[in-house]
């Protein structure tokens, strides 16, 4: 398989991520895969599925949306657009915005996927007092003041 096609097989996945397809990460990762985003930081497969499955558990409605994707010779990158609602709330659909970096073995299975998305400005800064918090202290670290 080539790196285009683990990379679009993946990206479908994602896509159409729901609880039923969780089992699939096992023909698309290898064994000892690691999965790290700004919350986790697991290795295996069986790990990176119970990640997803929380997922499903801690909010609802949740879907990726694949925007671009690239190829280098060394990793692989998904931009991503994901929105939820949070399980049980009222409030609107929230959006996080970010870049999953993959890299494949040689035969296109995921080894590694790290997420870098910003955590502090996309979940914190939402949050009531924690976000003030937070803001206070990106403007007394920003060079722009």
């Amino acid at each position: 398989m080539t790196a285009h096609e683990a990379l679009d097989a993946y990206a479908a996945f994602f896509e159409g991520l729901s609880p039923a397809s969780l089992p699939r990460l096992d023909a698309l990762c290898t064994p000892e895969v690691r999965f790290r985003d700004p919350f986790n930081d697991v290795r295996g497969v069986a790990q990176f599925r119970a990640v997803l499955a929380k997922m499903f558990h801690d909010v609802a409605e949740p879907r990726f949306e694949v925007t671009d994707r690239a190829i280098s010779s060394r990793a692989c990158y998904l931009r991503w657009t994901f929105t939820f609602r949070g399980a049980g709330s009222h409030e609107g659909p929230r959006r996080i915005e970010g870049v999953s970096e993959i890299h494949l073995n040689a035969a296109g299975k995921v080894i590694a996927h790290i997420d870098h998305w910003d955590a502090g400005a996309q979940i914190y800064e939402q949050i009531p007092v924690l976000g003030s918090l937070v803001r206070m202290v990106k403007r007394r670290l920003s060079a722009a003041r």
